[in-house]
Parts: structure tokens; sequence; C-alpha cells
């Protein structure tokens, strides 16, 4: 890959806003390694909260600061120090509120308020590129908003594309794109619109594989079937996701290539899966007996697993793993708008690999692979 001969040993230094989630995980892990592009990495990573136990010893960051990034008092207080440092702003970091419209403020309000510290002196400031995560819902509109849920959200023809127009509904990720995007920045900037995120993380909002695996998990604890709870529709078409190692690869690659600046990119493993395949190897991986779709026993999984949180409980403690809430760690309302699309949920990622990033993975296996590394986290079963 084509990257900036600009950069000189030890001269980057990272700050990766929500360095607790998958994609902050995966970061902090591929820029310490020894392959990294622009390497060797300073990194600095951030989280609202303080480090959690399970935070896995691979993401060997050099320093870890708490902060509310909703306040500038606070940001001010806890990144003026090294404002002056960083070289490369990794935004990876969501808030999710009831509405988009208040989606769009607090997310705002969080990316401004870390812009105007590391920009605060101009003069000094070595911030020479942002990467901001954003996903598919930039082209399908806020499908998770309950006050537009009753609306019939129109969507461009899928493979997603990122040249495809803004729809006329509010989008937390329209508003970050013209924040990083405003002219008179001393800074260059990317965009990274990733599909189903796969990785490792208790604290990452709309985290669809630990919600497929609390659900497969509280199947097994009950003796339930491992039923599928989407339609025929998705049952049978193309879906696609995101390996977060690929997405984190994408991230770095773009804040150190001069070609990649300024840009927006799609970001998925190269490759398409089905549900059915992909409940084959759940099924397998959590010894459950693989359970066929039947369209007449439709499945309200969101009703079947309110009420669960005492199950959840119970398996926690039998496996000795990390205290955590089921209904912090899952999304089913959210899984369960995506297991019911009426189209087939995939994106080009023409651009990214015309633009020079050939990152990929094998979906079902970067599944494997996932499942494993929240077990060794001690997050599930």
């Amino acid at each position: 890959m084509e990257h900036s001969d600009e950069l000189s040993p030890k001269t980057n230094v990272a700050l990766i806003v929500g360095v607790t989630g998958m994609a902050g995980i995966s970061l902090a892990e591929a820029l310490k390694s020894p392959e990294a592009l622009g390497g060797p990495w300073t990194v600095y990573g951030t989280a609202r909260q303080q480090k959690p136990t399970w935070f896995p010893s691979s993401a060997t960051i050099d320093h870890f600061i708490s902060f509310d990034a909703l306040s500038f008092e606070d940001t001010l207080q806890k990144l003026s120090p090294i404002s002056q440092h960083v070289t490369r702003l990794f935004w990876v970091a969501i808030q999710v509120r009831d509405t988009e419209e208040s989606n769009i403020k607090a997310n705002s309000v969080m990316l401004q308020n870390v812009l105007r510290v590391l920009n605060s002196s101009k003069n000094s400031s070595k911030l020479r590129h942002v990467t901001l995560q954003s996903g598919t819902k930039r082209y399908m509109g806020p499908i998770f908003d309950p006050t537009l849920g009753v609306t019939k959200l129109a969507h461009p023809d899928p493979p997603f594309e990122e040249d495809a127009a803004r729809l006329p509904y509010p989008n937390f990720y329209y508003a970050l794109e013209d924040i990083v995007a405003e002219k008179g920045h001393s800074f260059t900037y990317s965009v990274h619109r990733a599909s189903i995120i796969l990785g490792a993380s208790a604290r990452s909002f709309y985290n669809m594989l630990v919600t497929l695996c609390v659900y497969a998990s509280i199947c097994g604890h009950e003796n339930l079937p491992f039923r599928y709870p989407g339609t025929k529709y998705t049952w049978e078409h193309l879906c696609d996701a995101t390996d977060a190692r690929v997405l984190a690869q994408q991230h770095i690659w773009a804040a150190v290539t001069d070609k990649a600046k300024n840009q927006a990119y799609n970001c998925t493993n190269g490759d398409v899966f089905t549900w059915k395949s992909m409940w084959k190897v759940l099924a397998e991986i959590f010894g459950l007996e693989f359970v066929s779709f039947e369209e007449e026993e439709y499945l309200d999984w969101v009703e079947m697993m309110k009420g669960k949180e005492s199950v959840w409980e119970e398996i926690v403690e039998r496996h000795g793993l990390n205290k955590t809430k089921m209904e912090e760690i899952t999304c089913f309302e959210a899984a369960n708008t995506v297991l019911h699309f009426e189209f087939q949920y995939v994106c080009s990622v023409n651009k990214s690999r015309e633009y020079g990033f050939f990152g990929y993975a094998n979906t079902l296996k970067s599944v494997s692979m996932w499942v494993g590394r929240l077990r060794d986290m001690k997050i599930i079963p």
C-alpha cells in the first residue's frame, strides 16, 4: 500500500477516542503492531469510563485517559497535556440517544469539543489527519429512531456506494462528516463506513455479535431451540459485515496515505453471507442444534428476551464471567431491525480498492475467531 513519505519514526502520536469499543480495541492492537503503517506509534486511548477489567493485554496503549467529551471543561482538562503532541485523531466514539436529533446534538458536541482542544493553538498543533467512524446508516437513514419508525425510509439500491446522495432525514453521520470536512481546518480527514462490525467488546452500542452470543447462550442454558428471529428474506438473501481488524487497518491506511485523504470509504470484509449460513456457524460454535427457518413460526425475540436479565446473571455466575448486565451489552431491537430488512444489505468496496486499500476477511471464519476472543475476555461463556 502506498503511504506518505512525510512520516518518520517516532513522530506519530495517535489519539483513539472510544478505545474500549470494538473498533477502538482493534485500532489499539493494530497501531502497536510492529507492522503498522506509519509506525512506531505512541497511542493514547480514551473512554468515558475507566479501563475495564476485560480490556485485552494485546491492546498495549501507552496511556489511557478517561473523560467526558460532552463536557468541554473535562475535555480541556484531560486532553490539554497531550493536545500539542497528537498527529492523528481516530474517532470511533458514539453515544446513542432516543431520537436522531438527540444523536446529532450529543455526537456533534463531543467531536467539536475534542477538535477544539486539539486545535486550541493552531501555530503549534501537530494534528494532521482525523479518521471518522461512520456506518451504513449513512445510506438508510435513522432506522433505529422510534419517532420515525412508522415511516418507510427510502434508500439507494444496494450495493451502497459512497457517492450516494444524502437522504432527507436527520442523520448524525451527516453532521459529523460536515464537522471534519469544514473548510479552514489544518488537517485532512477520512470517513469509514462500516457494515455490521464483528469485534470483541462489552462496551459497544449495536453490538450484533454479542447480542447473538447472549441469545445463543440463553437458548443453551434453558434448553430452548436456537430459532432464527428474522424473516425468510434475510435468511436467504445476502448481507455483509466488517471485521474490526479490517476496519482498523483501513483507518490507519487512510491516516498515513496522501492519496486517501478527504474521502469517504465503505469498509466491509469483501465477501457476503446469508443468515442461514451464519446460523449454522453460530449453532456449531455454541453446541446447539441447527434449526431451519420456518416462516409460519414467527419468533418475536425482542419480546422473548424481556425478563431474561436474571437468566443472563445466572449464566455469568455459573461460568465466572465478568459482571455485565444483559441490557447494557445487547441490542435486540436494533438487531431485529437488521434481520427484517427487505433488501440485500451489502456495500460496494470498489472505491476503497481503487484508492489502494485491499484489507479483507472471511466473515464466517471471522465470527468464530471473535467469539473465541469474547470467551477469552470472559464476556460470554
